[in-house]
């Protein structure tokens, strides 16, 4: 199951066998500045993996912005999902909207540069 509204996206899953996974996370997001006053996101990834409680933040700049999604599969491995479960975006039209969302927060526009170096 996942759920969208503007700045947050919810997504819950619960294993079907003993072999399966669960999380429970969410992802809150608003219009930031890093350290070198760089316009960016400022994401909170929280909730739960496998029964257990885990939060990150992280900050991507406006370059960066579209590749969360790899942040956030990056960090569901470190709390425990394995590789093969770790795509968590398999809710596309979710992160479609939360795509469109970051677009609209950042005033992004086609022909704009993005930072293809660090994309996965």
């Amino acid at each position: 199951m996942a759920t969208f509204a503007p700045g947050h996206l919810h997504i819950e899953r619960h294993a079907l066998t003993s072999d399966d996974v669960s999380y429970n996370l969410h992802f809150d997001y608003e219009v930031s500045n890093n350290d070198k006053g760089e316009k960016g996101i400022q994401f909170t990834m929280h909730g739960s993996i496998q029964g257990k409680d885990m939060s990150e933040t992280f900050f991507l700049p406006k370059v960066e912005a579209y590749n969360f999604a790899n942040n956030i599969t990056n960090i569901a491995e470190k709390y425990g999902i394995p590789r093969t479960h770790s795509q968590i975006g398999s809710v596309h039209k979710n992160y479609d909207q939360v795509f469109e969302d970051i677009r609209k927060k950042l005033d992004m526009k086609s022909g704009d540069p993005v930072d293809l170096e660090n994309f996965e």
